[in-house]
Formats: C-alpha cells, structure tokens, sequence
C-alpha cells in the first residue's frame, strides 16, 4: 500500500479552483502518478530486494478484470516484452475509450477526447474500424521497464485534459510493446456511471459478472434454474444482454478462469444460487 501525490485542481482552462477562501482544492494527480509514487515510496526498491520482475496494474473499476492473469503476463513475458497491454475491440466509433495504435511507428495510446471523430469512424475494406483496439487500462510492467522510466522518463509524461498524467503515457517509452486482445464479455465490464445510465452502471457491472458465471457453470454441464424455475438458457446474442438469465455466483476461492468445475455436470440449481465451497 502507498500514496500518490496529489495536485491543484483547475478548470479546463488552467484556472486553479478554490475549496474555500483562501485554500487551494487538490486532487490525486491521475493513474499515471503511480510512477512518481513508486519513486516516492521507494517501491521498485523493494520489489527488486523480493526478486518482483513483472507486474500486473489496472486502474479502472473493472468487475471482471483477472488480477495477474497468467495467460496474460505468460504472453508478455513469452514475447521478450517489457510494456504490454490488453484491449478489446471498440463496441462502436465513439465509445470513450482510449485506442492502442502506432503514431509515426511509436506505440502509444490516443485518448478518446483527443481523437477526432472522422478519425475514430474510419473503417477498413470489411466495414471493420481501423482504430478499433479500446484499451481497458489492463497493462503488463517489468520492473526493469519501470525503473527506466523513473530514471530517465519521468518528465516527458505529458499532461492530458483531465489535466493530469495517464498510467499509459509509458508506453512510447517502451522498446517491446505488445497488445492482448480479450473478449470483453469475458473480461470488461466498468463502472463509471450510477443506477439508471445505459451502460457502465452498478447493475450492468453486476450483470455482466453472472452472465459470466452462468456462462461458466452450464458450460460444465449445471442446469440453472431463474425464479420461475424455468431453465435458464445462455446464446451467445444473449450473454451480452444487460440482465442476467439467473443469478448464479462462483466465489474466486472456488474457480478463477471457469476451471475446475467438472463436479458441476449434471447438477440442478435453483437460483440464486452463490457457490462457496469446495465442489
């Protein structure tokens, strides 16, 4: 556990806000001061003492997010690279996400409030986007890579209209950039809005978790009962539906990726339904 630091807040047009007469308002100084902070508390430090080479970093409310997914980081780690990230591929041309690209051959990310419209609508001879890999702000970090940047990089982190550094600002830094793409079904599902928003909310969020689970737990051969008792029945057009079929929950201490499950097969639930414990 450390702190990052925090900033003066300003409106968007460089004007410092006030909290009170005569008192400044601050605000944490954006995911991309995690590099400031691991100078500041002396992190890398410690994790080379522990023998840490690589690290797994998120920084957005992600309810399906794997934390130190081994498929992930054995990918990165397999590639010889040293900055990685996942993406999933846009749901539409101006969904506020950033988009992982090359810029004059430099990987880097280009956020959706700095790309231009025409530019994020550009499609490809199958009617695909071409800019269509959304970063979820899931990266892969050797510790190596992160000392360069405190070393050296630290200030050519630039600023953004949030007015504060992102975490992914690292990434032209890098000298083996590569990007894992995952099916956001599986894997994305944010928070950013309250109850009653269409999309990103507590109960899309929530959904999203038991779509996923119910996906998981009839592919091992359950049979999910909903509330009427009636079985429940998971398409792939319906698994990105905003309500769940049943509500059928797999503790992480029992299964982390849907493995594990065989005991499942032939089994009836009635839901809800919340799965503990050992099988």
């Amino acid at each position: 556990m450390f702190e990052q630091r925090m900033i003066p807040a300003v409106t968007f047009d460089g004007k410092v806000i006030l909290q009170g007469k005569g008192k400044i308002a601050m605000a944490p100084d954006g995911n991309g001061g995690l590099y400031q902070a691991l100078v500041d508390n002396n992190v890398l430090e410690d994790m080379k003492k522990r023998g840490v080479e690589y690290l797994h970093v998120y920084c957005v409310d992600n309810i399906l997010v794997k934390m130190a997914d081994p498929v992930f980081i054995g990918f990165c780690v397999s590639k010889g690279a040293d900055c990685g990230a996942k993406v999933v591929q846009k749901a539409y041309p101006t969904e506020p996400v950033g988009v992982v690209c090359r810029v004059q051959g430099v990987a880097q990310v280009v956020e959706y409030s700095e790309i231009l419209q025409t530019t994020a609508e550009l499609t490809g001879p199958s009617g695909e986007l071409v800019y269509s890999a959304g970063n979820i702000c899931n990266h892969f970090f050797t510790r190596q890579f992160l000392e360069d940047v405190a070393t050296n990089n630290l200030k050519h982190l630039k600023q953004h209209v949030a007015i504060k550094k992102f975490v992914f600002d690292v990434f032209p830094f890098s000298r083996s950039f590569v990007v894992f793409e995952v099916v956001r079904e599986d894997e994305f599902s944010p928070l950013k809005n309250a109850d009653g928003a269409a999309a990103d909310s507590p109960s899309t969020a929530r959904n999203a978790l038991l779509h996923l689970h119910c996906r998981w737990a009839t592919a091992a051969g359950a049979t999910l009962l909903d509330e009427d008792r009636n079985a429940a029945v998971l398409t792939a057009s319906e698994s990105k539906m905003v309500s769940a079929p049943a509500k059928f929950e797999i503790s992480p201490l029992v299964s982390y990726f849907g493995e594990g499950l065989e005991k499942l097969k032939g089994k009836t639930y009635q839901t809800p339904w919340f799965l503990d414990k050992e099988l």
